[in-house]
């Protein structure tokens, strides 16, 4: 349960994050945040791929803001 709320909150803070990072028209803090959920997912799954693993809280935030800010570039273009 704790691991799942850690999760949860890292994600709003990467939609938190990668909003400012990707400044521009935005869709606003709601959907950055539930974007930067997403991104984080993203994140871990990209990362994964390319055979990293983030190392404590730090390496959790930077994997996903990273996720978050292509998920919200993936958006932009899309939208």
């Amino acid at each position: 349960m704790i691991g799942l709320v850690t999760t949860l909150v890292i994600g709003v803070l990467a939609g938190f994050l990668a909003g400012q990072i990707m400044r521009g028209r935005g869709y606003g803090l709601m959907l950055d945040l539930l974007l930067g959920i997403g991104g984080s997912i993203l994140g871990y799954f990209v990362f994964g791929l390319l055979k990293l693993t983030p190392s404590g809280l730090i390496g959790r935030i930077v994997v996903s803001t990273a996720g978050a800010v292509l998920l919200i570039y993936i958006a932009r273009k899309l939208h």
